[in-house]
């Protein structure tokens, strides 16, 4: 009886107490608010929101994970569509739910009476700073003509965000 009492002892002590090994979720939303810099920091011009951008992509591209800031090659072109893309809605603070530190744009990003074919990217990128890359989302290959396309943005929470930080 003594045993087992001290083994349940130990059980309770072990699971409530044990130091874990994980990144603490308020820096996950503290490095997309800027508060963190771990390595020589950008020169700042303001204190206010950065400015986002998303930049259409035609299938020839290669946007992914080793893309580092925006790029005109292989950037969508036709009627109604400008270089560089168009100016994202970031009404919406970083947040976190659990262990997740997410965000996602406040409103759909929408170019109007454009004409374009076989687009099936988008380039979000910070041109604030460089117009250094943030994520590269990819979706089916889309032509339109004249038409309006939008790119409508996922619920702002740890399962769906545009970006999420587990």
């Amino acid at each position: 009886m003594n045993i087992l009492r001290l083994l349940k002892s130990y059980f309770l002590f072990f699971f409530f107490f044990a130091n874990s090994q994980a990144i603490a979720t308020s820096f996950k939303v503290e490095l997309m608010q800027g508060y963190h810099a771990l390595g020589t920091p950008p020169t700042r011009g303001s204190t206010a929101k950065d400015t986002i951008k998303a930049a259409l992509y035609t299938t020839s591209a290669s946007i992914g994970a080793g893309t580092t800031a925006y790029s005109a090659t292989n950037e969508a072109s036709g009627s109604g569509y400008s270089a560089g893309g168009a100016t994202v809605t970031n009404g919406t603070e970083p947040s976190s739910s659990g262990t997740t530190g997410f965000w996602t744009p406040s409103a759909a990003v929408s170019w109007a009476t454009v004409t374009f074919s076989n687009v099936d990217c988008v380039l979000f990128y910070n041109s604030s700073q460089g117009n250094r890359a943030i994520c590269g989302n990819t979706f089916g290959s889309t032509s339109i003509t004249a038409g309006t396309f939008t790119i409508n943005m996922p619920a702002n929470d740890a399962t769906n965000a545009l970006i999420r930080l587990a």
